[in-house]
């Protein structure tokens, strides 16, 4: 297995700043899914808590065209040249931070600013016998050139691979009714305040695109409803476990055109999924 790439200066930015600390929040640990096409960050779609909607935490994909994070991208395996490893977030986020303090380094007179380059190596850590797979980070600045090993989880074998795709299809599945929330800082303020109030959501989305959420105590029911927002689809019950699934779009800066290149999407576990 090999991979081995150079990061646009817009793909560093958007992990440093937003995917990496959205998923550091969510879990320490997620796996990293490099295709000929693209590379993901996924969290909570393999293990034993990993096996469905409702098998224990909130699964997350962050899906990004190769294009955007990458440029001299060059990924090969037995496995339809896919790899997939497990990374723990933090050591990620924190290898990537001090890459992008040398890269910034002004360059010397006439030179040009080399890119950040990562790749996969076996290293033979100090005090072992038998080498360990490492995400190497490599970075060049005017005063100092860096490498940085994060460690990492053997590749996943070509089985587990498989199941890994098959989880990432089964999270694509639509919900039953997807509706356009119209703001999304008012609605993480509204959530934020019922934070205060009580542990346990209720959340209903109905078919004619209205949304509701409320925290009831022994004492108070508080909570908002959002009316006649916009429908996005409509579909049967999905079958399996009930799950809320959050759907993050993103716009062509300038724009309000989709930009296609980026996925997010959450699939949240519900403890009671009411009636239909």
């Amino acid at each position: 297995m090999k991979f081995k790439a150079s990061f646009t200066d817009d793909g560093i930015a958007l992990l440093d700043k937003r995917f990496l600390p959205a998923m550091d929040k969510v879990g320490r640990v997620c796996h990293v899914y490099l295709t000929p096409t693209h590379a993901m960050l996924l969290h909570n779609l393999l293990g034993p808590t990993g096996t469905g909607p409702d098998g224990g935490g909130p699964q997350c994909v962050a899906q990004f065209a190769k294009d955007l994070l990458f440029r001299e991208y060059s990924v090969s395996s037995r496995n339809g040249n896919r790899v997939a490893f497990a990374v723990d977030v933090a050591l990620l986020h924190r290898a990537l931070r001090s890459a992008l303090a040398v890269h910034a380094q002004s360059p010397a007179a006439g030179d040009a600013s080399a890119a950040i380059q990562v790749k996969l190596v076996n290293k033979l850590p100090a005090g072992s016998r038998s080498a360990s797979p490492f995400l190497t980070f490599e970075t060049k600045g005017a005063r100092a050139a860096v490498v940085q090993d994060v460690p990492i989880s053997r590749p996943l074998s070509r089985s587990d691979v498989e199941r890994l795709q098959a989880a990432i299809d089964d999270a694509q599945e639509l919900p039953q009714t997807l509706v356009q929330v119209p703001d999304l800082p008012q609605l993480q303020s509204l959530v934020d305040r019922l934070k205060n109030v009580g542990d346990l959501l209720t959340v209903a989305v109905t078919q004619y695109g209205d949304l509701h959420l409320h925290v009831a105590t022994s004492l108070v029911t508080v909570g908002s409803e959002f009316r006649k927002l916009r429908i996005l689809g409509v579909r049967g019950i999905a079958p399996g476990g009930a799950c809320l699934t959050v759907i993050f779009q993103y716009f062509i800066p300038g724009t309000r055109l989709t930009d296609k290149s980026i996925s997010f999407y959450c699939r949240l576990p519900v403890l009671d999924p009411g009636t239909s």
